[in-house]
């Protein structure tokens, strides 16, 4: 038989665990379901040279929140879920691990859950699975020869898991131009395809970026009105490396350490890849939304009458890059590899409950659903500007709890 329980949550990593903190404190009987280990994602879909790209100080979970002795460095990505397990530990999440979702139903008013390890009648469900799910690549990679090996970031390993020859990175924001320095730097030439992207300083005025964007409102800052919700989802990440002595990294930077830049990838034929002529165009936007920031960021200094040195030089207008080559034979070019830094999109085959819009991503209104009683929990902009980051999930559980909490009393008060 079925087992039955009030609340069921999809997911151990950040999200989850933030909801599951908040629902016990609401005395809401739940459990948290994890196909594999908690921060799964963490542990198997991370490259061992990766460090958060947020501070330390920013995994303000609900709660117990993890206290780390240096709060202005940067995690190594991997002892990252090592502090999802204690966070877990110290709220007494209930998880259940290595359970697969298999479906998720409607059924009476309820929920039917379907597991690996048995199955679940709930009456509320929260969708806590994340924002990076499955890599977003190009239907035409395909099209590429079988001697080219082709990965998404999670797959990546090192530059000694790579096979020998040159690299092509498709995509330039946070990762892609993070794996384009660190491959540049074993000797390899790397070839960087870069779309849409945002050039930011890892510190202003002598603090580190997300002091300022925290402070001044900018993370918390709720979704623009009428926007449109699939452009929200796939808005570039900041061009940062988790970087202890506050260093920088751009185009600029690695087209002088050797890296060769090209625009945007837009098809491949006959063992080539074609490439937009719009990088100038682009790198002038993303000059454009650097200057935003720090504008916005001045205009709180000044406001706030911080102590902060100003910093001319960070407004200095890079000069423009060799145009790149429209067209790039892989083979000619000795590139034996690709590198799909593109970014991610999300899948829920398990979803059977009609919540799906046409691109197959959970339509979401600040995390509730057409369906009543199922939420979603750490997606993109899904309430505000930080809400795929740690801390910034953390206050979307807090916001969103309440209503779960509500639905489950309604239907406990029209069922008796």
């Amino acid at each position: 038989m079925p087992r039955t329980i009030d609340a069921l949550i999809i997911g151990a990593g950040q999200a989850g665990l933030a909801m599951s903190h908040c629902l016990s404190r609401r005395a809401v009987d739940h459990v948290v379901l994890e196909r594999g280990r908690i921060g799964e994602r963490w542990l198997s879909e991370r490259w061992p040279g990766l460090r958060l790209l947020t501070p330390n100080w920013m995994m303000r979970l609900p709660g117990p929140a993890p206290s780390l002795d240096a709060p202005r460095d940067f995690l190594e990505a991997r002892a990252f879920p090592d502090v999802l397990s204690g966070y877990s530990d110290r709220i007494g999440a209930p998880v259940e691990t290595g359970c697969d979702v298999l479906a998720v139903r409607q059924t009476g008013g309820r929920f039917r859950v379907e597991t690996s390890t048995g199955d679940w009648i709930a009456r509320s469900v929260i969708v806590a699975t994340g924002a990076c799910d499955k890599p977003s690549v190009p239907s035409w990679a395909g099209r590429l020869p079988d001697t080219v090996h082709q990965l998404a970031p999670s797959g990546y390993r090192g530059v000694s898991s790579l096979p020998e020859g040159n690299v092509l990175i498709v995509g330039a924001s946070a990762t892609g131009v993070q794996l384009a320095a660190e491959i540049r730097v074993s000797g390899r030439e790397v070839t960087l395809a870069a779309g849409r992207h945002v050039r930011t300083p890892r510190r202003y005025r002598g603090r580190d970026l997300f002091e300022w964007l925290d402070a001044c409102g900018f993370l918390d800052e709720g979704q623009p009105a009428g926007a449109d919700p699939a452009r929200l989802r796939v808005q570039p990440s900041l061009q940062l490396i988790g970087d202890q002595a506050g260093g920088n990294i751009d185009l600029d930077q690695l087209a002088a350490s050797g890296v060769r830049i090209v625009g945007r990838a837009l098809q491949a034929d006959r063992g080539a890849v074609q490439f937009s002529a719009d990088l100038s165009r682009e790198r002038a936007a993303a000059e454009r939304r650097r200057q935003t920031l720090l504008t916005r960021i001045d205009a709180f200094a000044d406001a706030m009458g911080i102590d902060a040195p100003a910093e001319p030089d960070a407004w200095t207008v890079p000069a423009d890059l060799p145009a790149g080559p429209d067209r790039i034979d892989l083979a000619a070019n000795g590139i034996s590899t690709v590198i799909w830094a593109t970014g991610f999109r999300r899948c829920y085959p398990w979803l059977k409950v009609p919540v799906l819009d046409r691109h197959g991503e959970i339509a979401t209104f600040g995390g509730h659903t057409a369906v009543p009683g199922l939420f979603v929990l750490g997606l993109p902009y899904m309430r505000r500007r930080s809400s795929a980051f740690i801390d910034g999930v953390g206050r979307d559980a807090e916001d969103l709890a309440p209503a779960v909490s509500t639905h489950l009393t309604h239907r406990h008060l029209r069922a008796a």
